[in-house]
């Protein structure tokens, strides 16, 4: 494991160059920042929840960790539970690898959290539940946009069915297919902000808006910790195993494929030649019939020139008895 060293970190952000130790898309170092500045996390949800920085009394952390604790993918918890204004429950989840099946998990997220209730209270005490996904993939390719809402409601007339739980999907990728809406509340910065690569990028993401200028500070002070680091880079790490994985069972999957496809057309050979033996058989059926046909010509022919020899013959003893009866 290769950790960076803090000779490499500069000793202010006004300073800082050149590449990030790590991005915010490292779900370590985004779990550590919102963690570490509360600032930054209430701007963060009003930037999604398109809602006025006075709209946000408290958004405390339910499931904080340990900065800097050894961590396990079995006890590093990926979303980020917030509870705002003591009424609503918020996940957060950055996430860069695309296991295919986001939907589901998301759904799962959100249930879980909204089957909060103790027992004795009334389903109308019910908090509601958001969850936000922060996406370095496409979510559904063929519908590509930047940041999606979705809401149980009717199919028919649009109805909601209810307000209490909803999904939102930020694609860190298509910031282009930002709206006015999604720019006036500068959810385009918190993009990029998440997908800048460079202490430079920072820098001028850093003079648009207070709440990433907040975040920048913070995320500089963070990448100069090494116990931060050290998790980041087993984060890190994890993503390479998980992609190598990954690799090996789509080299695996194209070999099965491959040999799927060889024998899928050997059997179209072997069908093919079925049907030319068919064919063949068949064939060599009709020339039997014709010949047998022939054959019975033939010997209709052969009882036919026996009868005619017969006839021929028997006249021929007609005419020499006639010859002599004439003498």
């Amino acid at each position: 494991m290769q950790i960076i060293s803090s000779e490499n970190i500069p000793l202010s952000l006004n300073a800082a160059a050149g590449p990030l130790p790590y991005r915010l898309t490292n779900d370590y170092l985004f779990r550590a920042l919102l963690q570490e500045n509360n600032n930054v996390l209430k701007g963060l949800i009003c930037s999604l929840l398109h809602l006025h920085p006075s709209a946000i009394s408290s958004a405390v952390i339910m499931n904080p960790i340990e900065l800097g604790a050894s961590i396990t993918q079995k006890t590093f918890f990926l979303d980020i539970k917030v509870l705002m204004n003591d009424h609503t429950v918020i996940n957060l989840e950055m996430q860069v690898l695309n296991a295919g099946n986001w939907p589901d998990r998301s759904l799962s997220y959100l249930c879980r959290s909204f089957d909060h209730l103790n027992k004795g209270q009334n389903y109308s005490e019910a908090k509601p539940v958001i969850h936000i996904g922060l996406l370095d993939f496409a979510l559904f390719p063929e519908y590509p946009e930047f940041y999606a809402t979705y809401k149980l409601m009717n199919v028919k007339n649009h109805t909601i069915y209810s307000d209490k739980i909803r999904l939102s999907v930020l694609n860190l990728n298509y910031t282009n297919l930002a709206t006015d809406e999604d720019k006036a509340h500068h959810i385009d910065y918190w993009a990029k902000l998440f997908k800048a690569a460079t202490w430079e990028e920072i820098k001028m993401l850093a003079t648009k808006n207070e709440y990433v200028s907040e975040a920048s500070e913070t995320l500089y002070r963070l990448s100069a910790e090494e116990k931060v680091r050290m998790q980041c880079e087993a984060q890190e790490e994890y993503y390479r195993n998980q992609r190598d994985i990954e690799c090996m069972q789509q080299r695996a999957l194209n070999k099965l494929l491959l040999t799927q496809s060889q024998l899928d057309n050997a059997q179209n050979q072997l069908t093919d030649t079925k049907i030319q033996l068919d064919n063949t058989k068949n064939q060599l059926d009709n020339t039997k019939s014709q010949l047998d046909d022939t054959k019975n010509q033939l010997d209709d022919t052969k009882n036919q020139l026996t009868a005619s020899q017969k006839e021929i013959a028997r006249l021929q003893a007609e005419l020499a008895a006639l010859k002599g009866n004439g003498k």
